[in-house]
C-alpha cells in the first residue's frame, strides 16, 4: 500500500467522521448553512450518514482495498453533489471550491489504491 494512500485515506476518514456526526448530531452551524441549499434537516442528517459511511468504507479499505475504493468512488460522487448544490444557490468560488478540492482528494484515493 502506498504511502500516498494511506495519507490521503487518514485525511478523508478525519474530515468525513466529523462532518458527518456534526450533521447526524445536527450541529447548528452546519444545518443553517445546508438549509440555505434546500435541504431539511432530515436530509442532512441523511448526508451525514453517508459521510461516516464513505470514512468507515475507506477504514475499511485498508483491509480490504475494493471497499475502500468504492468508499472514495462515492464520495466523489456526494461532493460533486455538493459542488452543484452550491453552485444552484448561487455561491461563490469560496464555497464551491471545499467540494471541488476534496472531490479530486477523494479521486486521487482511489486512483492510489489501484496503482
Amino acid at each position: 500500500m502506498a504511502v500516498a494512500h494511506v495519507v490521503l485515506s487518514v485525511m478523508l476518514i478525519a474530515i468525513f467522521a466529523v462532518l458527518g456526526v456534526a450533521k447526524v448530531l445536527r450541529q447548528p452551524a452546519l444545518v443553517s448553512r445546508t438549509e440555505r441549499l434546500g435541504f431539511s434537516v432530515r436530509g442532512i442528517q441523511g448526508i451525514g450518514v453517508l459521510e461516516i459511511a464513505g470514512a468507515a468504507g475507506l477504514a475499511a479499505g485498508f483491509f480490504w482495498p475494493p471497499l475502500g475504493i468504492a468508499a472514495a468512488i462515492g464520495l466523489v460522487a456526494l461532493l460533486i453533489g455538493a459542488a452543484i448544490s452550491h453552485t444552484r444557490a448561487g455561491d461563490g468560488i469560496k464555497d464551491v471550491a471545499p467540494p471541488v478540492w476534496l472531490a479530486l482528494v477523494a479521486a486521487a484515493t482511489a486512483v492510489t489504491a489501484i496503482v
